[in-house]
């Protein structure tokens, strides 16, 4: 039996995956909670405690406004990383905005390793997003 502070929403959402600024990676969001996420994704240069940024935007918004978090690690899969917001000044609206759109665009969690095709696609989304 799990016992978890905060309740977990499943979903998914591809982000970018910042180390000091600079893009390193790339994921999706497969749960999120107002503490933390479950991010998927192939990257393996994250150490636990370390302070990374992720980025993303919700592509069914018309703002198409790009927003950042900041999290430390605190778990390193196979599948991917978990990682939690406390102690770090976030936007809490920007958390609960994510939360509340995962849990309206709920899609099946069948795990699916995060593709280079995809990559390339995102970080161009992403990177225009970011640049506007």
């Amino acid at each position: 039996m799990e016992h978890r502070l905060s309740k977990r929403t499943d979903g998914k959402l591809e982000l970018l995956i910042y180390k000091r600024g600079m893009p390193v990676a790339i994921g999706q969001i497969r749960d999120a909670s107002k503490r933390g996420l479950f991010i998927a994704t192939d990257y393996t240069g994250a150490q636990l405690n370390q302070t990374l940024e992720i980025g993303f935007r919700f592509p069914d918004k018309h703002e198409n406004q790009f927003r950042q978090l900041k999290a430390h690690v605190v778990r390193k899969s196979d599948d991917g990383l978990g990682v939690d917001f406390d102690e770090i000044e976030n936007d809490d609206f920007t958390v609960l905005a994510l939360i509340q759109w995962l849990g309206k665009h709920h899609r099946s969690m069948d795990y699916f390793p995060v593709h280079r095709q995809a990559h390339d696609h995102i970080k161009e989304d992403f990177f225009g997003a970011a640049q506007r």
